[in-house]
């Protein structure tokens, strides 16, 4: 086990003179000088030709390959005879002695080294190059920090990025990679680009001097030596920072909290693998996946399809050949069940969701919650369930979430953590990463149904009885402003969607929604929806804004996903102007809150109104509000049709029409009761007579009351 006050600083980076061992061997002499601790740099870079000896100016007298089946002891009084000492201060164990030279070193003997040499120095900083075998897989796992050297370049990006995903699927986690900007200069590409393209946080920004670099080689010396220059100070200060505050000893922590991947069981392309179980299929799926990026450029075929079904299509018909040539060719040795399985798995990474793929289109899960990598709950029949399907990696989780919102014109980065977007067939998604999301990125979809949700559902679920869906067809046709109101969850939106549906198809509808999800049957419908600020922070265009919008688009009826902010003050007004029958969703608990929330969601506008004159807003512009609820036994129910009756004093005055009562519970825990009329007749009957239109009293009657029909003209305040 590594000491608990050592830290393995492991360096690397695209290919492409990114200038990442004299980085390892400058930041090793900064380190040293900075923490006035032992340091060791230590040249893993089996394809370098020796470089570090050229750098350093030091003709070694061991190499790891030495010191790694060494069998005597490695202590304070043999570390001089076993490692050159650099005039910095810097130790030094080379990887070769001359450029012919070349070495062998197992995973398991290079893990000894360093638990010995642990013991002895606070710092190895380790330069691994940029190809990964068994020797820089090891020291990755047991590295406190990974310092990954790019420049500003889109060609540089390129290769880091190809890296890093090669990386990735050899299950390398990439939690504890950090991206150092190496050259940097006025041409170079931004922070905001370079973190967006790699997904990895900057460390530091190292600006380019060819000259003192330049001088430093020639003469075999390091360039922090020879004073205090821009190019020096800055890996000073990259030093101070890295080693400042816990950062180092906690990420050391959360690296030995982690279970180590069996990477020794992962043979050479064509060999028998021996792991078993899940292990074993997961390596498979790993291997087959990193030879198709190497076979098909994923990214741009994706691109390309801008939608197409048809090229879409195509594309996933190239794709499972290419997945079935390299499974035919590398891993002849799966069973027939099991291969259509690996190769069904691989394509949905490659192309869909992921592990989700199963999910999505299981008709009984109506939502997905993903709580990292590892723990991926599926909602069947209001109840919710751990799923055995998991994500490999964190990395994998973030794709999944890249390939949703990115064809959106959405992003999520660390400036911007969290994002709400949609799926292809209208379901509802919303993510959240790291630094808000704690345990890794957090996603939520609310599946859309295929099917689409009619009033006899409604029936069938006994969500509502025929007396209520009567109602409230009367009540959209005739253009009242309804409220949906109800919990997260309870089913607002497939309730507005419903209603939205009685809409007389000669009107014009407009939608406006935070991601889309509203699916009309009419044909005359505008659907709006929001957009993000830019990269500039710039751009924004919020609900409010649609909202606005949408009056000077001649609607009919204006249909609003959810009232959330200031919005609201527009869709009163909206309302009480001409729109009658439009339509929109709150969050609350019962009609008395939905009308407090509404209140809140108008003083957010920011107009300063006065409470009573935004409750005079509210009554003259709300004629019903509807209250969904999903119960106990996870279904979900119209609670509640409550009439807006109008202004008493300084409060507004409700009155409940229908209503649901519970019961109790049936023998299988499932709530039981009954929907009631309350008996009174809505104040807006008479305007419908007035019209010629016939309603008959016998729908407000209760089949379980004999008391009289009451006009609604007073009510519950």
């Amino acid at each position: 086990m590594i000491h608990p006050q050592s830290h393995i600083l492991a360096v690397s980076g695209g290919k492409g003179g990114v200038g990442k061992s004299v980085f390892a061997a400058n930041f090793a002499a900064s380190l040293a000088t900075e923490t006035k601790k032992k340091v060791l740099l230590l040249d893993l870079d089996a394809k370098s030709c020796g470089d570090q000896n050229i750098i350093t100016g030091i003709k070694p007298n061991r190499t790891i390959e030495d010191l790694a089946n060494f069998t005597g002891t490695i202590n304070a009084q043999t570390v001089g005879s076993l490692l050159n000492k650099h005039a910095s201060g810097i130790y030094y164990l080379a990887a070769v002695k001359s450029p012919d030279d070349s070495w062998s070193v197992s995973g398991d003997n290079l893990s000894r080294l360093y638990q010995q040499l642990s013991q002895l120095f606070s710092y190895i900083v380790v330069d691994l190059g940029c190809n990964f075998e068994e020797p820089q897989l090891t020291t990755l796992d047991l590295a406190s920090a990974c310092l990954f050297i790019t420049v500003g370049e889109i060609l540089s990006l390129t290769q880091s990025k190809k890296l890093l995903g090669s990386l990735q699927s050899q299950t390398v986690s990439l939690d504890g990679f950090h991206i150092i900007v190496n050259k940097a200069n006025k041409a170079s590409l931004s922070s905001n680009v370079i973190q967006q393209t790699l997904r990895l946080p900057i460390i530091g920004m190292l600006p380019q001097d060819d000259m003192s670099t330049g001088a430093a080689l020639q003469r075999s010396t390091l360039f922090v030596m020879q004073g205090s220059t821009p190019l020096a100070n800055a890996y000073r200060d990259l030093a101070r920072k890295l080693i400042g505050g816990n950062s180092l000893q906690k990420a050391k922590q959360q690296q030995q909290n982690k279970p180590q991947p069996s990477r020794q069981q992962i043979p050479e392309s064509g060999k028998k693998i021996e792991a078993s179980g899940d292990d074993r299929k997961t390596i498979t799926k790993a291997r087959i996946h990193q030879a198709l990026i190497l076979a098909m450029d994923l990214k741009k075929g994706i691109t390309d399809t801008d939608g197409d079904p048809k090229k879409e299509a195509a594309l996933k018909n190239k794709t499972l050949q290419a997945i079935t040539q390299i499974v035919d060719k590398e891993h002849a040795n799966l069973d027939r069940q099991e291969r259509a399985q690996i190769i069904k798995e691989v394509l949905d990474e490659a192309l869909g969701l992921g592990p989700l793929e199963d999910l999505l289109a299981d008709p009984q899960v109506s939502e997905i919650m993903v709580n990292g990598p590892k723990h991926i709950f599926a909602e069947r029949n209001g109840k919710l369930s751990l799923s055995k399907i998991t994500f490999t990696s964190d990395l994998q989780l973030r794709n999944v979430i890249e390939r949703i919102v990115t064809p959106l014109g959405r992003r999520i980065d660390e400036k911007n953590p969290y994002v709400d977007a949609r799926l292809k067939d209208g379901s509802r998604v919303n993510a959240i990463i790291p630094p808000c999301s704690i345990d890794g990125a957090a996603l939520t979809i609310r599946k859309f149904k295929e099917e689409v949700i009619t009033p006899k559902h409604y029936l069938s679920w006994g969500s509502m009885n025929e007396q209520m869906v009567r109602f409230l067809k009367l009540c959209v046709e005739n253009g009242l402003n309804i409220i949906i109101s109800g919990g997260t969850g309870s089913g607002k939106t497939t309730l507005l969607n419903t209603l939205s549906g009685f809409i007389p198809a000669n009107e014009r509808i407009i939608t406006v929604e935070d991601a889309a999800e509203l699916q009309l049957s009419q044909d005359h419908v505008v659907r709006l929806e929001t957009k993000p600020a830019n990269m500039e922070g710039s751009g924004e265009v919020s609900i409010r804004d649609l909202v606005r919008n949408t009056l000077r688009m001649r609607p009919d009826r204006i249909v609003v996903g959810e009232c959330r902010g200031g919005e609201a003050l527009d869709m009163l007004s909206a309302m009480n102007t001409g729109h009658d029958g439009s339509m929109t969703t709150v969050h609350a608990n019962n009609p008395r809150e939905a009308i407090s929330r509404l209140e809140t969601l108008v003083m957010m506008a920011g107009m300063d109104l006065p409470a009573k004159a935004i409750r005079e807003q509210i009554a003259s512009a709300v004629h019903l509000i509807v209250q969904v609820s999903r119960l106990s036994d996870g279904s979900r129910k119209v609670m509640s049709i409550t009439e807006v009756i109008g202004m008493q004093g300084d409060v507004i005055t409700l009155q409940e029409i229908f209503k649901f009562k519970e019961t109790g519970f049936d023998k299988n825990r499932k709530i039981v009761g009954q929907f009631q009329a309350t008996g009174f007749i809505p104040s807006f009957i008479e305007k419908f007579e007035r019209k010629g239109i016939k309603v008959g009293t016998d729908l407000f009657k209760s089949g379980n009351s004999q008391a009289p029909l009451k006009k609604a003209s007073g009510g519950e305040s």
